[in-house]
């Protein structure tokens, strides 16, 4: 057997030892080095103007979005048959709900100025949770006249803090460049919360008590805490509410005030355009719900849910849309076409009999509360930049909102018992299209671009 004998190799010249030779094994393969990629990730966010937040925190936002319209579902319609349940007078029943409407109205603006002041935006929320799912039991363990008053009291103060909070934790959380996206994503947690909060309270209702209804939604208070805990405080920056706009230096001491909202132009001119809305939308689905009893007696009860559960559908799958929608064309383009479903959703309700109809109606309902969850607080946000003031403002465009929806009603009820549920209806769309016209004529576009680096 022959052995291949070795190939001598030759000495390299000093020259050739002194080029440089392209040997891939100099070259180690470089994995991805998780650490940079996590310290660059935050500063390229940084850049477009957003935030890096943990995945922790994002899904206990959510968690807490779903688990707060679970609770606040328990105050709805569940109230009044609960009380009728308890041999309680018409008369007594209004005064009761009067109080409420009543805290929840005048505690708008507290309640987002106490947000403003609280060091953690966390520590508010828990407060006004802890307050409702109290409320909540306090009315189902001792239903007396004095203890529902204060109940009710108490649960108005508290969610006038709840929803501000939100705001502020979830813009603290990811910025101003995508508050837009968060705010539609908690618009969809909410309403889905909404709509199994009450499809699971109603059962409950139905197979147990009224009272039980209650227990579960002070038992509700315990997995919303939880969600709360599970957004980290490290993720929410109190800087974001505070820092200047892209056009404008720091505003100076004398400046951040209440006085600098009472002269910013833009947010009158929102608030002026909410209460206008208001007027026209809320009274809409009560009017919608006495023609149904009136045309489908048997059915009316299931239609009315149907008409509650379609908006709810629609703000659940479209919010996010809404959200992505406003960072990218702006604020102006999109509250308009909220709007302009207002007056739409009117004139077809006055020429529509059809019950089921009625309820496919509804559809227009969730595209404007889909646009108003949305941008109510990303508006309110963009002008108070820089004052420190957003979750005051928030709380004065909730007054407003306030105010508009308690005089619907009345101006609803005049005309149809004068004029009819058809003019009724009319009516209601000529101050939707007022609304409509005014954002088009006053509001300003507020979103900022971010200056060039």
């Amino acid at each position: 057997m022959t052995v291949a004998r070795l190939k001598a190799r030759t000495a390299a010249s000093p020259r050739e030892r002194d080029v440089p030779r392209q040997d891939i094994r100099s070259r180690p393969v470089r994995l991805k080095d998780q650490a940079a990629e996590a310290a660059r990730a935050p500063a390229s966010q940084a850049a477009h103007g957003g935030r890096a937040m943990s995945a922790a925190s994002r899904y206990g936002l959510d968690a807490f979005a779903f688990f707060v319209a679970n609770l606040q579902t328990g105050f709805g319609p569940f109230l009044a048959v609960y009380f009728s349940q308890a041999k309680w007078t018409q008369s007594d029943i209004g005064f009761a709900l009067t109080v409420g409407s009543l805290v929840a109205l005048l505690g708008q603006v507290p309640g987002g100025a106490f947000v403003d002041v609280a060091r953690s935006k966390r520590f508010a929320a828990a407060v006004a949770v802890i307050g409702i799912a109290g409320s909540a039991f306090a009315l189902a363990v001792w239903p007396s006249f004095l203890v529902v008053l204060l109940a009710m009291a108490l649960h108005s103060a508290a969610s006038c803090v709840l929803t501000p909070a939100i705001a502020a934790i979830s813009i603290g959380l990811v910025g101003r460049a995508q508050a837009g996206e968060r705010l539609g994503r908690n618009a969809s947690f909410a309403a889905l919360g909404n709509a199994l909060g009450a499809a699971g309270m109603g059962a409950i209702g139905y197979y147990l008590s009224n009272g039980a209804v209650f227990y579960l939604t002070a038992a509700l208070g315990i997995p919303t805490v939880i969600a709360l805990a599970r957004i980290r405080a490290q993720d929410i920056d109190p800087s974001v509410l505070k820092e200047p706009a892209a056009a404008q230096a720091a505003p100076s001491p004398g400046q951040d005030g209440i006085r600098a909202l009472l002269t910013n132009r833009g947010l009158l001119c929102f608030a002026a355009c909410m209460v206008l809305f208001f007027l026209a939308n809320a009274a809409m689905l009560p009017l919608v719900g006495s023609v149904l009893t009136l045309r489908a007696s048997e059915t009316a009860t299931a239609l009315v849910a149907a008409c509650i559960m379609v908006p709810q559908a629609v703000l659940a799958v479209s919010a996010p849309a809404v959200g992505r929608a406003a960072e990218r064309f702006g604020r102006y383009p999109v509250l308009l076409f909220g709007f302009g479903a207002l007056p739409v959703r009117g004139l077809l309700l006055a020429y529509t009999t059809n019950p089921y109809g009625l309820v496919a109606i509804q559809v227009l309902d969730g595209i404007s509360a889909s646009v108003l969850g949305v941008m109510v607080p990303l508006i309110v946000s963009d002008l108070t930049r820089g004052t420190g003031r957003f979750n005051l403002a928030l709380g004065a465009v909730g007054t407003a909102m306030g105010m508009g929806a308690a005089l619907s009603t009345s101006l609803a009820g005049i005309m149809a018992d004068h004029l009819g549920s058809h003019s009724a209806f009319l009516g209601l769309a000529i101050v939707g299209f007022a609304a409509f016209m005014l954002v088009a004529l006053i509001m300003p576009e507020t979103r900022q671009t971010p200056r060039p680096a």
